[in-house]
C-alpha cells in the first residue's frame, strides 16, 4: 500500500497495528455514512441523524465543500469480520473565531471499538491538528457528550481542555421550526 510519510502510521507501540491514514475521498461515503451511523448508535442519537450519503457526496465533495473528512484504514489482514477496512473517520471545516482568528473544528472523530486503544484515534486527531497549524490557525473545537468519560479523558489526555469547565461556554443551536422562525424575522 503506497503511502505519503505525512499521511502514515506505522506501528510503534505493541498496542498499535498498522493503518493509514488518508484524506477522504467520493468512494469513502458508504463507509463515512455507515460510522456516523455506528457513533450515533453508540451516543443513542440515532433517531437525530438526518444526513444521508447523498449529502456527504455533495457536502464534502464539491467544488465549495461543506467539510473535508480524512479516513483510517487498515490492511486486509485486520479487515473487520464484515470485510471492513475503513476504521475510523474525522470530519472538521475551518472556522473563525472572533478572538483568535482562524480555527479548525472537528465534528466528529470515531474510530470503530475493536480498533480503539491502538492509536487509531490520536492518529486521526493529530492529522487535524497538523492541518490546522498548516493553515495558520489557533484553535482545535470540536464538542463532546458530558457522559462520555472516555472520550473525555482521551481529549484530556491530548492535551485539550473543557471550555465549559473553564471558560464557561456552552454549546448553543437553532433549528428546524426555530431556525426557520429566526430566519423570517
Amino acid at each position: 500500500m503506497g503511502r505519503k510519510a505525512d499521511w502514515s502510521k506505522t506501528s510503534l507501540h505493541p498496542l498499535d497495528m498498522d493503518f493509514s491514514i488518508r484524506t477522504a475521498n467520493l468512494d469513502d461515503c458508504k463507509d463515512i455514512m455507515r460510522m456516523i451511523m455506528e457513533l450515533a448508535e453508540y451516543e443513542n442519537l440515532a433517531e437525530h441523524v438526518k444526513v444521508t450519503q447523498k449529502d456527504l457526496e455533495q457536502d464534502g465533495f464539491s467544488k465549495n465543500p461543506f467539510f473535508h473528512g480524512i479516513i483510517a484504514e487498515v490492511p486486509e489482514q485486520h479487515r473487520t469480520k464484515e470485510g471492513h477496512r475503513k476504521v475510523g473517520y474525522t470530519l472538521y471545516f475551518y472556522s473563525y473565531s472572533s478572538f483568535v482568528g482562524r480555527a479548525i473544528y472537528m465534528e466528529d472523530l470515531y474510530v470503530m471499538p475493536e480498533f480503539r486503544g491502538k492509536g487509531v484515534g490520536k492518529a486521526l486527531m493529530s492529522k487535524v491538528a497538523q492541518l490546522a497549524l498548516a493553515a495558520g490557525c489557533h484553535q482545535l473545537n470540536f464538542t463532546i457528550l458530558d457522559w462520555n468519560k472516555p472520550s473525555m479523558d482521551f481529549y484530556l489526555g491530548q492535551g485539550c481542555f473543557d471550555a465549559t469547565a473553564t471558560i464557561g461556554y456552552h454549546c448553543m443551536r437553532c433549528e428546524g421550526e426555530a431556525l426557520k422562525q429566526l430566519a423570517q424575522l
